[in-house]
């Protein structure tokens, strides 16, 4: 229901499914859920990529850094600190 949900919220941005990781209008997923570690057809938790993006990490790793992956049992300060995702990241600053 809540991919559902999910899918639903893209499509009214915009999104158009094209392609099979292809370019996107907006992407949303889900990251984390408090401990939960779930495997459905339609849904994973963790996020099973979000330990190779320093996109994710970067935020998390400052928002959350003891947070500890309930698969990979690291805190998202070390997995951070351990990526090989040389992106750079750049803080953006709002008033």
């Amino acid at each position: 229901m809540l991919m559902q949900k999910i899918l639903q919220i893209e499509k009214q941005l915009g999104r158009i499914r094209h392609e099979k990781w292809g370019p996107r209008t907006i992407d949303i997923d889900i990251l984390l859920f408090d401990n939960i570690v779930l495997r459905d057809n339609d849904l994973v938790i963790p996020h099973p990529q979000m330990q190779n993006r320093n996109f994710v990490l970067a935020p998390l790793a400052e928002l959350a850094p003891n947070f500890i992956h309930p698969s990979l049992k690291k805190t998202m300060k070390q997995l951070a600190f351990e990526t090989s995702d040389a992106l750079p990241i750049k803080k953006l600053l709002f008033l």
